[in-house]
């Protein structure tokens, strides 16, 4: 059976890893689809690719756990995919303790609030409830900062500890951001030292000029880190007597959360 147009091979090696994983793409919808297991040629014949392709994708997704064989010639959705759908669940489940919070935070001090986490070399925005004030920080979904850029990244290298912020500070050169921004290892050090004892960190126009930003982490079972919640507001209106009010919904989050 030949390929159909739809699947036909794109020019260049990154064309043909994409192509790939379309195809895999494909195969897991399918899969997804029936409660019971699918064959090799129900699948070639869904996808209209030939049995081998089906078959070497297939093998390369089992060995990965996004494919189980639970018996000879027969496939399912596999543990792996389960287990990133049971992740995506405790985000929802962190987004729905934490707007409340985050509403509440916003209505005592006006200012922008927003649910950080951490992804890799970077902190991400994963939910915001904006300042109520006519200048506010705008910041939303899906928006990335470096760690040490971020005051809620700073608590992210904080957990990690010195071994692997030096790790992070050697791959990273501590690029980007203001002249603020932090620039060598011991000044990073010491602001770590610094949320570790207080429990807050700050970012004091190191991102962007104008801004100031408080984070606390919130923390789940066992006093796992979860997450962080930060408070952002330019620097004309920003006040250390918010800290407390910050600290305090970490806590009351984490408390809905178990931590």
């Amino acid at each position: 059976m030949s390929d159909g147009p739809a699947m036909n091979e794109a020019p260049g090696s990154d064309g043909k890893a994409i192509q790939v994983l379309g195809r895999a793409d494909c195969l897991l919808g399918l899969l997804a689809e029936r409660d019971g297991t699918w064959t090799l040629s129900e699948l070639a014949a869904a996808t209209e690719l030939h049995r081998s392709t089906v078959h070497r994708i297939l093998a390369s997704l089992t060995a990965l756990g996004y494919v189980d064989r639970p018996a000879a010639g027969q496939y399912a959705l596999g543990s792996r995919v389960l287990a990133l759908a049971a992740r995506m669940d405790g985000r929802l489940d962190l987004r729905q303790e934490a707007i409340p919070v985050m509403q509440r935070l916003r209505d005592r001090l006006g200012e922008t609030v927003t649910l950080m986490l951490r992804e890799g070399d970077e902190v991400i925005c994963l939910e915001r409830v904006p300042g109520s004030l006519q200048l506010r920080v705008e910041c939303g979904p899906g928006e990335r900062e470096a760690l040490h850029l971020s005051a809620a990244g700073k608590l992210y290298l904080a957990e990690g500890g010195f071994e692997a912020c030096a790790e992070y500070a050697e791959r990273t050169r501590l690029a980007g951001g203001t002249p603020q921004a932090i620039r060598d290892v011991p000044r990073l050090y010491r602001e770590l030292e610094r949320a570790q004892r207080t429990g807050y960190a700050l970012d004091s126009e190191e991102r962007e000029i104008g801004v100031t930003a408080i984070a606390v982490a919130v923390r789940g079972p066992g006093g796992r880190f979860l997450a962080a919640i930060a408070l952002s507001a330019p620097s004309l209106r920003y006040r250390d007597t918010w800290i407390p009010r910050v600290l305090e919904s970490g806590r009351a989050l984490s408390r809905r959360l178990g931590g």
